[in-house]
C-alpha cells in the first residue's frame, strides 16, 4: 500500500513538472512570437546618433519585443520616400522633412514621434588656427555648408543671422556638396571654413588640414534636431510599436547620459569598426560637452516651433504648420 501511494505520488509530481516545463516552452515561444522587426532609414550614419546605437546594442529594443533592421539611407528627402512608399516603417531624419511633406497635400503624411538629438550636429571646421575665434571672422569667407533646405545649412544660417551677420551678403556659402562629400570638398582646398558632423570633423584635424572652431548647436539653440517619423496610418496601427520604440530610446539616451564616454564608445565600436576606442571616447565626449542630445524623446511645442522660425527664417516655409498634426 505505501509502495502505491509513493509510486502515485511520484507520477504526480512528474506530471507537474512536465506540465510546467510544456507551458514555460509554449511562453518562450509566444515571446518569440510577438518580437517584430522594424526596418528603419537613418539619413546618415554618425556617433551624432550614439545614443540609439546603443539602445540597439544593449537590447534596449528587444526588451519592448522589437527587432531592428537599419539601413542608412543617405539625405532626408530619401527617408521620407522610403517611409511613404512602405519601403521601411520608421525613418530619422531632420525634423523639417515631415514638414515638407506635410506641405506637399500628402494624406498619410509623417508624424514625429521621437527625438534623439536636440541640437545641430555639426562643428566648424577652419583652414587655419584661430585663438579666440568668432562668428564675425567668417566675414568675407567661403563656408561650405549643407544642402539648401536641409536641417545643418538652415540653423547654420539661424546662428549667423542671431549674431548680426548676412548669410547672403558678409560671406559665401557654398550649398552645391552634398552630405557625404563635404569633407572631400573641403580637404581638396574648396573654401575657408566647412561644418562637419563626427566622426568628419576629427578626420580633418588628425590629418592636420583643419583646425575644430565651434559647434554650431551651441549657436543655432534646441530644437527636434533628428527624430523619428512614421506614417500617420502606421501609428495608428501600431501604436505598441511606437511607444515600445520611445522606450528602448529613451533608456539610450539615458545610460550615454549617465555613462562614461569610455564605455560608451566601446558599445558602439562594432556601429564604427574603422576609428579607436580613443578616437571614439573624444567624440562622444564633445557631443556630450555641448549638450547635443535629448533629454528625452519629447518634442515640445516650444522646440517645434523654433525649428519652424528657423525654416521660414531659412526662406523654406511661409507659415508655421500644427504643431499636433505632425508630433505624436
Amino acid at each position: 500500500m505505501k509502495t502505491k501511494i509513493i509510486t502515485l505520488l511520484l507520477i504526480f509530481l512528474v506530471a507537474i513538472g512536465l506540465f510546467f516545463f510544456i507551458n514555460k516552452k509554449g511562453d518562450k515561444k509566444d515571446v518569440k512570437k510577438d518580437i517584430k522587426t522594424v526596418k528603419v532609414a537613418e539619413v546618415a550614419h554618425t556617433i551624432f546618433y550614439a545614443p540609439a546605437y546603443v539602445a540597439i546594442k544593449n537590447g534596449y529594443f528587444k526588451e519592448n519585443n522589437i527587432n531592428i533592421d537599419l539601413t542608412l539611407t543617405a539625405g532626408a528627402d530619401k527617408v521620407t520616400a522610403a517611409v511613404l512608399s512602405g519601403d521601411v516603417d520608421i525613418g530619422f531624419c531632420g525634423s523639417e522633412a515631415t514638414i515638407y511633406v506635410y506641405n506637399s497635400g500628402e494624406k498619410d503624411y509623417l508624424v514625429n514621434f521621437a527625438r534623439l538629438t536636440k541640437r545641430d550636429g555639426a562643428f566648424l571646421v577652419s583652414r587655419k588656427k584661430y585663438k579666440n575665434f568668432k562668428l564675425s571672422d567668417l566675414k568675407g569667407k567661403k563656408v561650405i555648408g549643407g544642402r539648401k533646405g536641409g536641417m545643418p545649412e538652415m540653423t547654420f544660417e539661424w546662428a549667423l543671422k542671431e549674431n548680426g551677420i548676412n548669410p547672403k551678403e558678409d560671406l559665401e556659402i557654398d550649398t552645391s556638396v552634398a552630405f557625404p562629400a563635404m569633407e572631400g570638398a573641403f580637404i581638396s582646398g574648396n573654401a575657408d571654413f566647412v561644418t562637419l558632423f563626427e566622426p568628419n570633423a576629427l578626420s580633418v584635424e588628425k590629418q592636420g588640414l583643419g583646425y575644430i572652431v565651434g559647434y554650431v548647436g551651441k549657436w543655432s539653440g534646441e530644437v527636434p534636431y533628428t527624430a523619428y517619423n512614421a506614417k500617420k496610418s502606421y501609428i495608428k496601427n501600431n501604436k505598441d510599436v511606437i511607444d515600445g520604440f520611445k522606450k528602448a530610446i529613451d533608456k539610450g539616451l539615458k545610460h550615454v547620459r549617465e555613462e562614461k564616454e569610455s564605455v560608451i564608445a566601446e558599445e558602439i565600436k562594432e556601429y564604427f569598426p574603422e576609428l579607436s576606442t580613443s578616437d571614439l571616447t573624444k567624440i562622444i565626449k564633445r557631443y556630450k560637452t555641448n549638450d547635443a542630445w535629448a533629454d528625452s524623446t519629447k518634442i515640445t511645442k516650444k522646440d517645434f516651433e523654433h525649428l519652424e522660425d528657423i525654416i521660414i527664417n531659412a526662406g523654406e516655409l511661409e507659415k508655421k504648420v500644427p504643431y499636433d498634426k505632425l508630433v505624436y
